[in-house]
């Protein structure tokens, strides 16, 4: 049985990615759902795959469901449509968006074929992570106790050293401009 190895980039930055590794009688329904774990995306919102070319033109749709929109030809359904019948290149690629609304992109591309599935591993599985992905909602969770961890650690009460009040003068050598000109005054001389 043949695994593929996608790898999964983020439209806005190629140098963030993620390698996934899927039997070829997989469905698209698990990609989508190993992307978006991969990624900590949860699964809340529409998805669609497009297939696509070297150019990253969009082409025939993949969707997990029919969505009220207009369709040059109606979408095979994500559930339904397993991820072998959709290859027809060795170095196929996909368009992938999740969330109409934010319009999250992602570029994926088969790297790899392999004719053995490994007994230690459950496909869908993530092989690889590079880079830090994008926040589906805004900032990574910093809240809670993770934030009180990191106020500790670098002390980020009001009073900490070397945080004064805006406009407050300062005693030490810091203040002192050295422009390269000789700001002293001649005394005595008319």
């Amino acid at each position: 049985m043949a695994v593929l190895k996608f790898r999964a980039y983020y439209e806005e930055d190629d140098a963030i990615y993620r390698d996934i590794v899927i039997k070829h009688t997989q469905t698209f329904l698990d990609l989508h759902l190993a992307i978006l774990k991969s990624y900590e995306f949860d699964s809340k919102h529409k998805a669609t795959f497009y297939r696509s070319n070297d150019h990253w033109e969009r082409g025939r749709e993949i969707s997990v469901d029919k969505y009220d929109k207009e369709y040059r030809a109606q979408p095979l359904l994500m559930a339904e449509t397993t991820i072998g019948s959709e290859i027809r290149d060795p170095n196929q690629k996909f368009v992938y968006v999740y969330d109409f609304d934010k319009n999250w992109t992602f570029l994926v591309e088969l790297i790899n074929v392999t004719k053995e599935e490994s007994s230690k591993i459950t496909y869908p599985s993530v092989s690889r992570l590079e880079g830090i992905g994008p926040q589906q909602y805004g900032t990574r969770s910093l809240l809670g106790s993770k934030f009180v961890e990191i106020e500790e650690k670098y002390d980020l009460t009001k009073g900490s050293e070397g945080f004064g009040e805006e406009g407050e003068e300062s005693n030490g050598s810091d203040d002192l401009i050295d422009d390269g000109e000789d700001h002293s005054e001649v005394v005595g001389e008319d």
